[in-house]
């Protein structure tokens, strides 16, 4: 995208920080010569981002995937995550190192009317993902404590209130809450795991090597295009590049490439236990569903209401709610930060901070009440894997500018990219890309 740069007016430049800038450096590290615990400043953004990569959206497309295929998308999960996990180390390095998040850097370098189509998509990709969040939270609400599914919609919308009372107490309490909410989530499905008594022989091949038929097979093909979306979300590269500037670090050639390498720890750790996640959903819905002959359990509602007959465990429907109820609310959590990230970074809005969560969250909100309204219990599944799959179509306009600036040294100085990284990089932006052409043809055909 070697589009002209827009100069910004001296206006501009001399604006005055917006909300989202005014975060940045406000978490003290330690200079402690021990290496944990400097590391254990840095902890935290990476789990937040890890958020969106085991939210609702994935749970539709696991169930999808195990109760159909059995595990053989195992390898979907595998190399979407191997591919989250390089996006979300650029992303951070693009924050730390040319200290402006993303999206502030597409309203700095492209035209107007590029960043603006570039904001319109993120915001599609974000709407996207909050139907599957907001709907998920709801869905448990219901199956927990039979409360209508627009009650739950409605009760989920609200948690702006929760941001705000939470980063008053200061931004490393959120950190902390999410923690503790993805550990919930890792403990429940650990138990489901146990429950379900996989055969962990056909797991470790499917997890590791790729079959013909996710490419030949075009509905094999949408579900995995579906995972790629549910895991490397667009939003979460606007995100990352804004949290990754939080830390107080030394703003030095040393003091960033310090905190480049434990971020990157950060990162690696929380996306690994989001791998775990996913594919323990995949592998219960196999085990459990696919295994006995439920191949089409693809309703959240349907999984919820067979686990425990199948499983013949009183509480395993129950868990799995919890479960559910912990990612939905973890997922609203972050996703509201990052649509505030997307509209401050690109339309660079001036206004009180409850005003613009308002409406950063109403944006996202709204259509998820009208889908709730239109379709109400009927076609939810569909609904939600058509989400994940939209929520890919959008990843390559997020994708290609992060890559295009990071391998940019005007932009990044001495962190740019190798040119191992470079051509790395752009081959997974291409496959990407390519991927979601070929859906988009063979849907149409």
């Amino acid at each position: 995208m070697n589009l002209p740069v827009r100069k910004n007016s001296q206006a501009e430049s001399a604006s005055p920080a917006s909300a989202g800038q005014a975060h940045a450096a406000t978490i003290s590290i330690s200079s402690s010569p021990f290496f944990w615990r400097r590391m254990l400043g840095f902890v935290g953004p990476g789990f937040l981002i890890s958020v969106g990569y085991m939210d609702p959206g994935n749970w539709a497309t696991d169930l999808a995937a195990g109760s159909r295929y059995g595990y053989t998308l195992l390898f979907a999960i595998m190399l979407s995550n191997l591919m989250a996990i390089l996006l979300q180390s650029l992303s951070l390095r693009l924050g730390i190192a040319a200290e402006r998040d993303l999206a502030q850097l597409c309203r700095d370098r492209y035209p107007r009317w590029v960043s603006h189509l570039l904001w319109v998509f993120a915001e599609v990709a974000i709407a996207a993902c909050d139907l599957a969040e907001v709907i998920g939270s709801a869905i448990a609400l219901q199956l927990l404590f039979h409360l209508p599914l627009m009650a739950g919609v409605l009760i989920t919308g609200a948690d702006v209130l929760l941001i705000l009372l939470l980063e008053r107490r200061g931004f490393r309490t959120v950190e902390a809450v999410v923690m503790v909410l993805i550990g919930t989530i890792a403990v429940l499905f650990g138990i489901e795991i146990a429950l379900s008594r996989p055969e962990f022989a056909p797991i470790l091949r499917d997890l590791f090597l790729p079959r013909a038929a996710m490419v030949t097979d075009p509905s094999m093909l949408y579900i995995a295009i579906g995972i790629l979306g549910a895991t490397v979300m667009p939003h979460n590269l606007y995100l990352h590049s804004w949290l990754a500037q939080m830390r107080r670090y030394p703003r030095t050639a040393e003091g960033k490439r310090e905190a480049i390498r434990f971020g990157n720890l950060d990162s690696g750790a929380a996306l690994t236990f989001a791998l775990f996640v996913n594919a323990a959903i995949l592998v219960v819905a196999a085990a459990v569903f696919h295994g006995s002959g439920h191949t089409d359990v693809a309703e959240i509602q349907d999984a919820y209401r067979l686990l425990s007959p199948l499983l013949g465990a009183a509480g395993a429907s129950a868990l799995f709610a919890v479960a559910l109820l912990a990612s939905g609310q973890n997922s609203t959590l972050t996703g509201t930060l990052a649509g505030q990230v997307v509209m401050e970074g690109f339309l660079e809005l001036r206004m009180p901070q409850w005003l613009r969560r308002l409406i950063t969250r109403l944006a996202a909100i709204v259509p998820t009440v009208m889908v709730v309204a239109l379709y109400g219990q009927h076609g939810i599944a569909k609904l939600l894997l058509l989400s994940q799959v939209v929520l890919s179509m959008q990843l390559s306009f997020a994708v290609i500018p992060l890559v295009s600036f990071t391998g940019n040294r005007a932009i990044m100085g001495e962190f740019v990219n190798a040119q191992w990284m470079k051509a790395l990089a752009w081959t997974v932006a291409a496959a990407i890309l390519g991927l979601n052409l070929w859906l988009l043809v063979d849907t149409f055909r």
